[in-house]
């Protein structure tokens, strides 16, 4: 009978391949791990169980912070608001007092005993102020009713000087 060789001279490389692959993955599944007395089941449950943990916390955190944020975004708008509306009232002041100077200038144009062009009108908040000659003290305190008589006026501080005749 004749005997397989090749099988034969195999053989001995089959084990050693073998037993190093058995090896190999004995030490790749120790690698990293240890043993708790937890079977892979066990284990598996946990880090499951952990990584809805981290999950559950990570949710908490971001709503959290999306809380935060929007508190600030709310506060930062209201912020915004009251800055538009002071900034519009001022315009709107800064107009009412154009208006009103314009107003009295013109009126005083009208007048005969007033002279528009030598008389500076100054308005601030409704409150006018009167500078500049003036020819006569009737002429004087006629320019003050003048002002007081235009819509908005608050108040008239009159410095007209009556000219020396």
């Amino acid at each position: 009978m004749k005997t397989n060789t090749p099988f034969i001279s195999h053989r001995p490389a089959l084990v050693l391949t073998t037993a190093c692959s058995l090896a190999l993955l004995l030490a790749l599944g120790a690698c990293g791990k240890k043993d708790e007395g937890q079977s892979v089941g066990q284990q598996l449950d946990s880090a499951v169980a952990k990584t809805e943990q981290a999950a559950i916390e990570a949710k908490a955190k971001a709503e959290s912070s999306m809380a935060k944020a929007g508190a600030s975004v709310k506060e930062e708008a209201q912020k915004a608001e009251v800055s538009g509306q002071k900034a519009a009232d001022s315009v709107a002041g800064s107009v009412d007092d154009m208006a009103i100077t314009a107003s009295i200038s013109a009126a005083f144009a009208k007048d005969s005993d007033l002279s528009a062009i030598r008389i500076d009108v100054d308005t601030k908040n409704g409150n006018v102020t009167l500078s500049g000659p003036a020819p006569t003290a009737s002429a004087r305190d006629k320019a003050t009713a003048i002002a007081k008589g235009i819509k908005g006026v608050s108040s008239v501080d009159n410095k007209l000087m009556v000219k020396a005749s």
